[in-house]
């Protein structure tokens, strides 16, 4: 049997020349969250994201299994 868990991180466009600043400023907090995951024995099964407005949101499917 698996357990599941879904984690949405949310993320907001601001005025910048750079581009690729959500990118750039999202992966310390990805990392955080699969790291934080990977110590409750849970591994990232698939991931989303979707923008709406100014907001970029990212969708973390994580699994374990479970006796």
């Amino acid at each position: 049997m698996k357990e599941y868990k879904v984690e949405t991180l949310i993320f907001y466009t601001k005025l910048t020349f750079d581009i690729n600043h959500i990118a750039t400023a999202s992966k310390e907090d990805i990392q955080k969250q699969l790291d934080r995951y990977a110590l409750l024995g849970y591994r990232l099964a698939s991931t989303s994201s979707t923008n709406f407005g100014a907001a970029l949101y990212i969708y973390l499917y994580f699994e374990k299994d479970v006796a």
